[in-house]
């Protein structure tokens, strides 16, 4: 019964994939696919199973002490990020996860380059690390914002219209990097469609207890759907890779996003073949040394 839900679990990503840039949409994406499946005991059942999973598997990655994992998650407000990250990775002994949440840059931050602030968030060998936004933003608001670019003081000479190819192309350069030193990069966008959205930002309005999540730079930015729509399809067709792909991951239906992201995390963990350390044959007959002496 295990090995049928874990085989289930890896499974669920696969649709929602993107590797190659090549005939992508965001329209061929449905914001409210849920795979044939219902919410219910069998949905519960395998989103327990994908928490304990990857509760396992980042032991392994800890103690294998080789490769580290990277996830990033982008969308529009009221996706459901935060949720996601709580629900999934709820399972995890936060010694070896750290999170960062991408806001605003300081003014020490624009006073490096795009990059320099993630870079120096990136996860250990052995943990894992999320981006809750990231340096994706750079080419998001930062583009349907053009006023925002100029706090970043690009010299004038380089502020062409070659600069958001020239940042695909950075960005595509640093994960070929982190890839190619054991870092394992999966790239979340959480699906959303403007109705759903607009349901998520009254039920924040309705109820007090999420009334602090709503703000009028929301119906703002809401406004420009169409152009941050347009933002999100790019970048994902430019710098989705087999060793950095971007999943598509319907955001309708928060239960069914957050068992697509599980599955992507035990899908990536699984292939690394983690193991613990061996203990050589001088460790065990010091650990029985140990043991005898304790025993006395």
């Amino acid at each position: 019964m295990k090995k049928k839900l874990h085989k289930k679990v890896t499974s669920l990503a696969r649709p929602y994939r993107v590797t190659s840039g090549d005939d992508f949409a965001l329209e061929n994406f449905p914001t409210n696919d849920t795979g044939k499946m219902k919410p219910g005991p069998e949905s519960d059942e395998l989103l327990a199973n994908g928490i304990q999973l990857i509760s396992d598997l980042q032991e392994r990655l800890y103690a294998d002490d080789s490769w580290s994992l990277l996830l990033i998650f982008q969308a529009m407000d009221a996706a459901g990020k935060d949720g996601t990250i709580k629900h999934v990775m709820s399972g995890i002994n936060p010694a070896g996860c750290q999170v960062t949440s991408f806001k605003q840059p300081s003014q020490l931050e624009l006073d490096h380059d795009f990059l320099w602030r993630a870079n120096i968030a990136l996860p250990q060998r052995g943990r894992i690390g999320i981006f809750n936004r990231s340096y994706y933003e750079e080419t998001l608001i930062v583009r349907v914002h053009r006023e925002v670019l100029k706090a970043e003081k690009i010299p004038p000479a380089l502020d062409t219209k070659k600069l958001w190819k020239e940042r695909f192309q950075d960005i595509n350069a640093f994960e070929r990097h982190l890839a190619r030193n054991g870092t394992v990069i999966l790239k979340f966008f959480l699906h959303l469609s403007k109705g759903e959205q607009k349901k998520r930002f009254l039920a924040r309005l309705d109820e007090p207890a999420k009334n602090w999540k709503f703000s009028a730079a929301d119906l703002k930015e809401r406004a420009l759907w169409d152009d941050y729509q347009e933002a999100y399809e790019e970048m994902i067709a430019a710098t989705a890779t087999p060793h950095a792909p971007w999943y598509v991951v319907p955001a309708d239906d928060k239960w069914y996003s957050r068992l697509v992201v599980a599955g992507a995390v035990v899908k990536a963990l699984d292939e690394l073949n983690l193991k613990f350390p061996e203990v050589t044959r001088e460790q065990k007959e010091a650990l029985r040394k140990a043991k005898e002496q304790l025993e006395g």
